[in-house]
C-alpha cells in the first residue's frame, strides 16, 4: 500500500511516501522543510510565522516527495494527515492541503495522532515493535507515558502536568546563552560537564501518579543562573547543561520503572525528538538490559517530526477503518 503522507504539526513541513504492508514497511520519500532558520531569530516558534512557512512549502515538497518516490499521485493508495494535537495554523494547512488533495485525487483520507505517528517511527527499525508495550514519547511539546495495547489502541498512563521535556531543554538552553534550538548543544555539552556539579530537582512527581513537572527543573537552574550573576561569578554551562540532563534522565528512569511494574510490558519504545539525546538514549539502554525488557529506538532521522512516521500509523489506522472524512479538522489536544 502507498500512502502519501504529510506532518505540520509544529515547525517542519513534510511529505513522504511509504510503502506498508504486513510484512515489510519502505520509506520510499520523505521530505523536510526546516523552519529552525527563520524562529531562532525569536528564540523560538512562532505560530503566525510556522503557517505560513507551511503554506509556501507544503505544495513544492509534494511534487518533490512524489519525485523521490517515482511515482505519480494516481498510483498512492491513500492521503494521511497529522490532525492532532499541535499548532492549530500550522495543522490547518497540512489538514486542508490533504483534504483537497484527496478529495480531488479520489482517495482515502487518513487522519493521524501525531503521538501516534512518533511511535510508529518504530515501525521502520528491524526488527519492528509489535503491541503490546510501554511507549515513551518525548518531544519539544509532548512528554508522555502510553501503553499500547494495539496499533490503534492507544492509553496515556502518564505525561508532564506542564512543560514538555524539549522545551525544558530549550528554555534552560536559552537561559545559558545556547540559543534556539538548544537540545543538540545541551546533549554535547552534558558529555563534557560534570554531572554531580549542581544538585537540581526531580521531575519525577512525587506520587503514585507517573507524571512529570518540569517547570520547578527549569525554575531551579533559572535561579541558579541568576544567583551566579548577582555575584559576579560566570556559568560553567557544560557543568548546568550535565546537571540538567542526568536530573531528567533519573526522573525518567523512575516513571519508566514504575510504568513498567504496573503494566507488565516486557517491551519499551522510546521515540520523539528528544529520544535523539545521547544520554537519555544510554539511560534507556541502561534501563532495559536491567529490567530485562526489549527496547526499541527509532533511527536518529525519524526521532523528530517527519511525515514518513505518519504514514506508517496511518497504514494500521486504515487496516481498523479509521477512514476521515472531508469534515477532518485540526484539533489542538
Amino acid at each position: 500500500m502507498l500512502i502519501l503522507s504529510y506532518e505540520s504539526s509544529c515547525d517542519e513541513t513534510s511529505c513522504a511516501v511509504v510503502e506498508m504492508s504486513d510484512e515489510s514497511r519502505i520509506i520510499r520519500s520523505n521530505i523536510i522543510a526546516s523552519q529552525i532558520s527563520i524562529h531562532a531569530l525569536y528564540g523560538g516558534v512562532v505560530p503566525e510565522i510556522a503557517s505560513r512557512a507551511h503554506c509556501e512549502a507544503i505544495s513544492r515538497i509534494t511534487d518533490q516527495a512524489l519525485a523521490e518516490a517515482d511515482i505519480s499521485l494516481d498510483e498512492t493508495d491513500a492521503v494521511a494527515v497529522t490532525y492532532t494535537p499541535g499548532l492549530v495554523g500550522a495543522l490547518l494547512v497540512g489538514v486542508n492541503f490533504a483534504k483537497a488533495l484527496a478529495y480531488s485525487a479520489g482517495k482515502p483520507l487518513i487522519g493521524v495522532d501525531h503521538i501516534k505517528g512518533h511511535v510508529a517511527a518504530s515501525y521502520f527499525g528491524t526488527p519492528a515493535p509489535e503491541p503490546p508495550f510501554l511507549a515513551f514519547v518525548a518531544s519539544g511539546g509532548h512528554t508522555s507515558l502510553i501503553d499500547v495495547k494495539s496499533y490503534t489502541d492507544y492509553e496515556t498512563i502518564g505525561r508532564t502536568r506542564d512543560d514538555a521535556i524539549g522545551e525544558a531543554f530549550d528554555k534552560v538552553a536559552r537561559v545559558i546563552g545556547l540559543g534556539y534550538p538548544g537540545g543538540a548543544e545541551m546533549d554535547r555539552l552534558a558529555s563534557v560537564g560534570d554531572q554531580k556539579a549542581m544538585k537540581f530537582p526531580s521531575p519525577a512527581i512525587p506520587d503514585d501518579s507517573l507524571d512529570f513537572s518540569f517547570s520547578g527543573l527549569k525554575t531551579a537552574v533559572i535561579n541558579h543562573v541568576n544567583t551566579l550573576n548577582m555575584k559576579g561569578q560566570s556559568c560553567n554551562n557544560a557543568d548546568i547543561a550535565a546537571s540538567f540532563t542526568l536530573a531528567v534522565t533519573n526522573s525518567v528512569i523512575k516513571k519508566l520503572s514504575a510504568a513498567v511494574e504496573r503494566t507488565g510490558r516486557i517491551k519499551l519504545v522510546a521515540a520523539g525528538g528528544v529520544s535523539a539525546n545521547s544520554h537519555l538514549r544510554a539511560a534507556l539502554k541502561a534501563f532495559a538490559k536491567k529490567k530485562k525488557i526489549s527496547l526499541y529506538l527509532p533511527e536518529l532521522s525519524l526521532c523528530g517530526d517527519n511525515a514518513a512516521m505518519i504514514g506508517a500509523q496511518a497504514y494500521y489506522e486504515y487496516k481498523t477503518g479509521n477512514i476521515s472524512d472531508i469534515c477532518l479538522n485540526a484539533v489542538v489536544n
